[in-house]
């Protein structure tokens, strides 16, 4: 059975990332006691949870706000899950098995659809579950808890920031397809682990690429 500071934090994490919660909302302890019967204690301790995860801002004379996220903290958090992604997918690659790979193609392909019906929406969730699954083999449940978590920060982040190069998703399709292949050949980890880092990266380069290319020429930001 959960415990009440753990319910709490679910409550508020749902809230946040479902977008019940959104950019700047205060979230005020006495209003969360009285619609939900959990007392104060829990609250304040999932509060300080969630500004170390990067959710919330507790500032002083104001309280606790949901962060506003821009594209400097969606390519920040992509940096991050480079690496920390990059490292799962290698230690995950030996242990997925013929239907993890299968399953893995199949997303891709979906991701390919969504992209083709203009449905952003559809190939980030894709994306996600594609990344994901590559991950969750890697024998360490804290660092497959990590990568969800980054994973689900940048799912909030695009919904209100975020913003993607002309291309990018295309020749993302066939970096996964590689990758695929690097792990069905039984690749070296590092090489594993390199190609899945820099397939992430390529992505903060585009969209820094990209944006100052708007900014060069002037015009409105395009957004995804």
């Amino acid at each position: 059975m959960q415990s009440k500071a753990e319910q709490s934090f679910q409550i508020l994490k749902e809230r946040i990332m479902d977008g019940t919660y959104g950019p700047g909302h205060r979230l005020v302890i006495d209003q969360l006691v009285r619609e939900h019967g959990i007392s104060s204690v829990p609250w304040r301790e999932s509060l300080r949870r969630l500004e170390a995860e990067g959710w919330v801002e507790i500032v002083p004379n104001v309280g606790a706000l949901v962060r506003t996220f821009d594209t400097d903290a969606w390519q920040q958090g992509l940096s991050l899950l480079a690496r920390i992604g990059g490292y799962a997918t290698a230690l995950s690659a030996p242990h997925l098995s013929p239907d993890d790979l299968d399953t893995a193609r199949d997303l891709n392909r979906r991701m390919s659809e969504a992209l083709a019906a203009f449905d952003p929406a559809e190939f980030g969730r894709l994306n996600r579950a594609f990344h994901e699954l590559l991950a969750s083999r890697a024998g360490d449940q804290r660092l497959v808890n990590m990568v969800c978590s980054e994973w689900a920060r940048l799912e909030v982040i695009r919904k209100s920031a975020y913003w993607y190069a002309p291309g990018r998703a295309e020749a993302s399709l066939t970096e996964h397809d590689e990758l695929l292949t690097l792990i069905e050949s039984e690749a070296d980890p590092d090489a594993i682990e390199t190609a899945a880092r820099k397939h992430e990266l390529r992505t903060v380069e585009a969209v820094t690429q990209y944006e100052a290319e708007v900014r060069q020429d002037g015009n409105g930001r395009v957004h995804g």
